[in-house]
């Protein structure tokens, strides 16, 4: 999760300060809690798998996110690094990190990449860097998003518009937390660790199953109905861009709060207890619903138990597999052309029926 290529840290340390407007606090985001408590969870293990944003345009997607990713604290990195390795894991590190007998150590903030749909698969997974080919004909690799993404956030809007091949390309590397890149002469290996965030409307069009698969948690976003709701979101967004850094300031307190309760619950992921009753529950609760595979109990016991460790609780519990449930299995479900309900009432009638009211 945490890290970024050295390039692009070195860029960003040589913008001035002053140019760059600080991103939308977290904490400020209005409503919206389904969206809010995945990106957290997301955040406390990156291991859930990601999390799928479905919904209305305009109602806090992309600036969720980049507000997570700018609450988190900085992170180390091998300094000089193109893939931001982490200096704390060497066997997660690139070649030419795990070779070095000294690795000098910098920090840098979370990245958030983006993944246009028009992308190129060399823009993607990297390519041989023709201007040092042309050069001095030399062999270089130049990396891609997904090497800038390394330990952070690849967000892609619209992702159920993506192009085949870049969903392949996904697919593989979330896969393996790995990107390999053979092509031009050049065979390359680094790591690829990110938390994928996709966006979209479904109206615009499906995702294929294997790609709706591959996210751990997805949520539903809609357009806030009632009066009071609406005013607050124009009140503090307008608030925010007539003075960034004054509304900013305002909200740092809680913004400190919520970053020290996810270190927290990071740290204490270990010690949680997952008692089997609980794994009962889940695996009662996959079968009513008739989900295929493991996944979906893999991930609803991961995602109640960061749950359970953001909140300070010391085991998973029945109400941390309801308050997930949705988001974890909801995207699993099997078609029920007899069943009109949709996927969350669906998911909540059988929550009902296997861990009661």
């Amino acid at each position: 999760m945490d890290g970024i290529v050295g390039a692009l840290a070195s860029e960003a340390r040589a913008t001035p300060p002053a140019s760059r407007r600080q991103p939308y606090p977290f904490t400020a985001i209005v409503g919206q809690e389904e969206m809010t408590r995945a990106l957290i969870l997301a955040a406390v293990d990156p291991g859930i798998g990601g999390v799928l944003i479905l919904g209305d345009r305009g109602t806090g997607k992309s600036t969720a996110v980049r507000a997570l990713a700018a609450l988190l604290p900085e992170m180390s990195v091998v300094a000089g690094c193109r893939f931001g390795c982490d200096p704390a894991a060497p066997a997660q590190m690139c070649e030419s990190c795990r070779e070095l007998r000294h690795r000098p150590v910098a920090k840098v903030p979370v990245p958030v990449v983006d993944l246009p749909l028009g992308a190129t698969e060399d823009r993607v997974a990297g390519a041989l860097d023709i201007e040092r080919a042309l050069v001095d004909g030399a062999k270089v690799f130049q990396p891609g998003l997904l090497a800038r993404a390394n330990r952070g956030f690849l967000y892609i809007d619209e992702v159920n518009l993506l192009e085949d091949h870049l969903v392949d390309l996904l697919l593989d590397v979330a896969a393996s937390g790995e990107n390999l890149v053979e092509r031009e002469g050049i065979s390359l290996r680094h790591p690829a660790r990110f938390v994928l965030v996709g966006s979209g409307n479904p109206e615009e069009g499906e995702l294929r199953p294997q790609l709706l698969d591959r996210f751990g948690l997805a949520v539903e976003v809609r357009t806030p109905t009632d009066l009071a709701t609406r005013v607050e979101v124009v009140r503090r967004r307008d608030s925010y861009d007539r003075a960034p850094a004054a509304f900013c300031e305002s909200w740092r307190a809680a913004e400190a709060r919520l970053r020290r309760r996810i270190l927290r619950a990071r740290s204490r992921l270990g010690e949680i207890a997952t008692p089997d009753a609980t794994l009962e529950a889940a695996a009662r609760l996959c079968m009513t619903l008739g989900t295929d595979g493991l996944r979906g109990e893999l991930t609803l016991i991961r995602a109640a138990r960061a749950l359970a460790a953001f909140e300070g609780r010391d085991s998973v519990t029945a109400d941390a597999l309801r308050l997930v449930a949705g988001a974890a299995l909801g995207h699993r479900l099997r078609r029920n052309p007899l069943d009109e309900a949709g996927s969350r009432a669906r998911v909540d009638r059988a929550v009902a029926e296997s861990l009661g009211p």
